[in-house]
This record gives C-alpha cells, structure tokens and sequence, in this order.
C-alpha cells in the first residue's frame, strides 16, 4: 500500500469512528461453532487451548444453561429466526441440494426451506439500518436462491450454502459461494476455516470504509465438524494427549470443571460413561484414536486462532468496546461414525476425505458431563456453551463470571433486536410473520437476577422430544410406538439427568407433558412414527 492510500484509509477509520460516536447501538457479531461439544473449550473445562474464547470469557459472562436444538438446520433456523424450528418450515432438515423432496414432507412444518413467514436477524436488522454480513455454513435451504444469504437480508456473503464440506477442498454441492455466485478454492494453502475469517475481516473493513452505520456479522464456522480436517502444525500440538482415553479425559473435565464453577451445584455425578472400554483396545486402535481426537482438537484450537484475528481487527478499528460479540454451538458433542469413528484410518492427517469422524466415545468426552449427543435432547445434546463479550454493555460485577440463567436460541434474536433498537415486524414483504418466541437477555448483561423465561421452552427432533418449566425438565427419547416414555429431572440439581423423577412426580409429568402436547399441535409436530410414514410413502412414489 503506497503511503497517500494509506493515510486515506486511516482518515475514513477516523471519520467513521467519529460519526459511530453518535450512533450508540453495537455492532453484533455472533458466531457459530458446528458440531462442538459442552467441555471442549478451556474456558468451560477442555484442555484444548482456546485463549481468544477465554478471553472473551473472562472479559464477558458465560451461561451455563443456554440451549440450542440438537442438529444443525433447526438450531439455525431458530437463531436466524427468533422461532420454533418447526414454525420455521424447518422441523427436521433442509433439502438436499440434488433431491429437493429429500426432507419435504409436504407439511408447512416440515417443507426442508426456511419459509417466508419468518423473519431473519439480517432482514430485521438491515431495516433497523444495520450492514448485514455473514460468512461460513448456511445450511438453510438449497435448491431455491430465493432463500439464500442474500435474498434473506444480508448485504454480502462468502461461505457454503449447503452444511459440511472438506476444509481443503470444498467442491461441487459442497462449495463455496461468493455473494450469489459459485468460486473455487483460493491458493494452495487453503483451508475452509482461515477463509470464513479472512471474508469476515474484509466484509467488516469494507463496512466500516463504506458507511457509517453499526454491523451484523453472522460468522458460522464448520469446525470442529467431521470430516476430520486439520493442519499438520495444529495436529502436533495435541498429538499423544489422549493416549489415556475417554473415560479418563471426561474425569479430568468433570474435576476441572467443578473447580472452575462450569457446573456448581448443578452436577453432583458423572452421567454413565457411553463409550468402548479403552484398555480393551489394541496399542494401534489406541493410536489412531489419539490421533483422531487429536485433529479434532486441532480444529477447534484453529477457529479459535481465527476468532483472535477478528478480535484484532475489532480493536485496530476501536470498534471491539461497543461490539456485542456471541459465541456458542449448534448442536451437542457429534457421535456419528460408531464407537470408534468413521471413515478409513489412512484418509487421516490428509488433505482428502469427507465422513471422518472421531466416533461416540470421543463424543462422550466432549459431552461431559452430560448425556447423548447431537439428535438427541438430553443436556449432552442441546447444551451449549454461551459466551457474550460487550464491554461497554455488561456491567463490571459480572465480568468473567457465570451465570444460570437458563435460555435457548431463540433469545438470541430477541436480545438482537432489543440492543439494536429494532422493530420485529408483523408483516414483512406482504406475508404475516409468526410471533418472535424469544426473550431478550440484556437485562442479564445488566446483573439482574429476573429469569429470561417464565413460560415453558421446547424442543423436538426425529421423535426426541423435551419441555423445560422452571428447573423442571421433561425429556424423551424417541422410541418406535412409544410416544410417551417421558423422564423428569431436577436440573437444578441433576443436569447430568441421572435420577428420573418421573414414577414419585406423575402430577408434573402430566403437566408438563400437556403443555408439550399443546405446543406440539400449535406448531405442526407430528409424532415420528407419522413422520417416517409420510417420508416412507414420498419415497415409494418417486
């Protein structure tokens, strides 16, 4: 850059710096794990090196019971939207892109695209007069452009439109998408993870070049998710870790994580260990599990190095006081792949390969202290962690801190809209807009004490089904004719889900269950049983 450009730039920094001081709405930036499980960062009980997110966390406040919805397309649709992900058109999946009745079931609740009675984050924003930015994993809709990024109210946009793809070298319904149009893979040394970051600091530069107005950047990573993708210096820094195993790996959280207050008096035992018994394993299983563990973890420790770049940028641009910075997951730990993973051993440490996984045991580790996984609605699967960073919007007192107020995706919308002094809309483009679900949790940033949610919160998925009520948690696992094999727990005092209160509580099984019931009818959940039917009978007929 010669030196006349580069005085120019900094004198429009400087401008837009001084017209921002008049405008005392934050930035937004929330930003999107795929696939990470409750224990894996440090700063909620992981050994895997996250500075950047501790960072964030000891300037900021962690939740402990913040929820998403178990699998990628319906947590999304819930944190775009503010909704149920069924209210959403979204209630199991998204099409896939070369069989658009893949998960169309022909049911409003159930039609595989984000509808056009919802409202997104952006669209709502950008009417507010925010930028509206977004790069990484959309997952939201394919085959129609009508309900990509930006026809959905971003102003620009770099990622995949479709959900996983391999970090080196993303490619045909798997690629990369540059505003509208399709681009390959950047130079030699590229990996999917640096080049969401490289598009969210050029998108945020250029917004701060171009205009006065406070942004939204959505930055939606596919890390950790498999395929097991990692640079080879990241994969040394964690090679021979794990060669003590899961069960070992999950005690030493559990301890860490009672010592650091992640899980004070909210998990008094460890859930039952869910994975192969290690020591049964032969010295070459027990290495190749290291291994795949360990890139795993190198993927994770990548995002975070990336998180940092954009950190930096915030603070070069003096923009990082007032910027309300979000960090969670979309669903629980991912045990996908088998006890052991998926995926030939030999693909590993490479540049190929799509399903390699690190399998449910791992998964079991990175779950800790909880039950199950991603699909699933017990606490392994819907826990997630919740990190906000806003300097000049969360009081002192409880910087660094946790807290255990409980809230879940849809909050994040409400709390968007709220802090950026926005209007949710009753109309929007001639279509009526379902009720926002969500509550704001500013008053949460601001120390108080008021719980987010009096009402009855929801979750279900392929049959999995859960209802939240105070510390009360009403919970399901889908199994075939058997629609009510309901569990109760005490979360306040069993997150781990161990003592099933459902045989001394019949009352508020019954009540609890009449609320999901409700629920399940105003929003168009079918049964699951009914779901695979009418999925079984569409397949017949193609």
């Amino acid at each position: 850059m010669n030196v006349r450009l580069f005085f120019m730039m900094a004198g429009l920094v400087v401008l837009s710096q001084a017209v921002r001081a008049q405008d005392k709405r934050p930035n937004i930036v929330l930003i999107m794990a795929d696939d990470m499980g409750y224990s894996d960062i440090g700063c909620y009980g992981g050994e895997i090196e996250t500075p950047n997110l501790d960072r964030l966390a000891t300037e900021g406040l962690r939740f402990s019971q913040f929820y998403n919805n178990a699998r990628c397309c319906p947590s999304r649709a819930s944190l775009m939207t503010g909704l149920y992900p069924h209210q959403t058109g979204i209630g199991h999946m998204t099409n896939d892109p070369e069989d658009s009745t893949a998960f169309n079931y022909g049911l409003p609740a159930y039609s595989g695209d984000l509808n056009f009675q919802s409202v997104t984050i952006a669209e709502v924003l950008k009417s507010a007069g925010y930028q509206t930015l977004m790069t990484g994993k959309w997952h939201l809709g394919y085959h129609d452009r009508s309900r990509w990024p930006l026809q959905r109210g971003f102003d620009k946009y770099y990622g995949l439109i479709a959900g996983a793809s391999n970090f080196f070298e993303p490619s045909g319904k798997r690629g990369l998408t540059l505003m509208n149009d399709p681009i390959e893979p950047e130079g030699n040394d590229f990996y999917v993870t640096d080049a969401f970051t490289d598009y969210a600091i050029q998108f945020v530069n250029e917004s701060q070049a171009e205009s006065d107005a406070p942004f939204f950047l959505y930055l939606a990573y596919t890390s950790p998710h498999w395929p097991l993708n990692a640079l080879t210096e990241d994969i040394a820094k964690y090679r021979g870790t794990y060669k003590a195993g899961w069960k070992t790996l999950r005690r030493e959280r559990f301890e860490r994580m009672q010592r650091m207050g992640v899980i004070d008096g909210q998990v008094t035992q460890l859930s039952d260990d869910d994975g192969a018994e290690w020591d049964k394993l032969t010295p070459e299983q027990q290495d190749e599990m290291d291994y795949r563990m360990a890139i795993y973890a190198a993927q994770v420790d990548r995002m975070d190095q990336n998180i940092g770049r954009l950190i930096e940028t915030l603070e070069a641009s003096g923009e990082l006081e007032n910027t309300l910075i979000f960090f969670l997951t979309d669903n629980g730990a991912c045990a996908e792949g088998g006890l052991l993973g998926g995926g030939e051993k030999e693909l590993l440490g490479g540049k190929g390969g799509y399903f390699l996984t690190y399998g449910q045991s791992w998964a079991n580790a990175s779950a800790t202290p909880y039950r199950t996984y991603k699909h699933w609605v017990h606490e392994g699967g819907i826990g997630t962690p919740l990190i906000v960073h806003w300097p000049q919007g969360i009081v002192k007192r409880v910087q660094g801190d946790f807290t255990d107020q409980y809230g879940f995706l849809q909050d994040i919308m409400a709390t968007a809209i709220d802090v950026a002094d926005a209007d949710y809309p009753t109309k929007y483009n001639g279509e009526s807009i379902t009720p926002l679900q969500g509550q704001s949790m500013r008053h949460v940033l601001q120390g108080e004490d008021t719980p987010i949610h009096e009402e009855p919160i929801f979750w279900e998925h392929e049959g999995n089904g859960a209802v939240r009520y105070g510390n009360l948690k009403l919970v399901k696992a889908y199994q075939p004719g058997n629609p009510s094999n309901w569990e109760l727990y005490d979360i306040s005092k069993d997150r781990s889900e161990m003592n099933d209160l459902s045989a001394e509580m019949p009352d508020a099984v019954a009540e609890l269950s009449g609320y999901y019931d409700q629920w399940a009818v105003e929003n168009g959940v079918l049964p699951y049983d009914e779901v695979l039917q009418i999925r079984k009978e569409k397949n017949a007929k193609r």
